[in-house]
């Protein structure tokens, strides 16, 4: 076994998108692995410095929904999958992650909801009584 409990690879796929690494940033920072903000030296241009402006942000809710609800079942109707659901794709030879048959429309009711009428669907009826 290697001396590191995580590939390289299987770090940055974990740090979800950046914010993975400033949590690893700080946990390495509290270990004493990476120098801490202050810690820099005038004659080092490579060292730490202190931001421009003062952060505002005390907390950060990430949400990486791999393998979430569409967009197409959740907050994004497309009217036109209705019409052409179960037929055939015009073009048969998409390229696509995975193989392409027919059109296929959310399973989904949708209704609007709010004074600006947004539509949402079922899985989401309580989150759109509060929509506006």
């Amino acid at each position: 076994m290697s001396m590191y409990p995580l590939s390289r690879r299987s770090l940055l796929q974990r740090s979800a998108l950046g914010l993975g690494a400033l949590a690893l940033g700080d946990l390495l920072a509290e270990q004493g692995a990476v120098a801490r903000l202050g810690d820099s030296r005038e004659d080092d241009p490579m060292s730490v410095r202190p931001p421009h402006f003062p952060a505002r942000a005390r907390r950060v809710v990430h949400f990486f929904l791999n393998g979430g609800p569409s967009h197409v079942d959740t907050f994004d109707p497309k009217p036109a999958l209705d019409r052409y659901h179960g037929k055939p794709l015009p073009s048969p030879n998409l390229r696509t992650e995975r193989k392409t048959g027919a059109a296929m429309r959310s399973p989904f009711r949708f209704a609007r909801y709010g004074q600006s009428g947004i539509e949402v669907s079922e899985l989401f009826a309580r989150t759109a009584e509060h929509i506006d």
